[in-house]
């Protein structure tokens, strides 16, 4: 599968994660470590790795991450050393 569509296929995932984690109130943000139990229930995540992505888009944010997300794909890297 191309990086591009399994990127999409994820933002679809994780939206549909974020809509069941989403406080009452439309456009309401959830706080980020209330991701956790979701991310491990409905993304099939450890605790550890799910506590870690959610600490990763915090401190990082999407700019970030997607020059890291290229330069992992352009260097061939899909796992980590960290064996998340």
């Amino acid at each position: 599968m191309q990086e591009g569509k399994f990127l999409e296929y994820l933002i679809t995932e994780y939206e549909g994660i974020l809509q069941t984690s989403r406080p009452e109130g439309a456009g309401r943000e959830p706080e980020m470590m209330t991701l956790v139990e979701p991310l491990c229930k409905l993304g099939d995540w450890t605790e550890r790795g799910a506590a870690e992505i959610v600490r990763l888009v915090r401190d990082y944010g999407a700019f970030m991450l997607r020059n890291a997300l290229a330069l992992a794909v352009v260097l061939g890297k899909e796992d980590g050393d960290l064996g998340l």
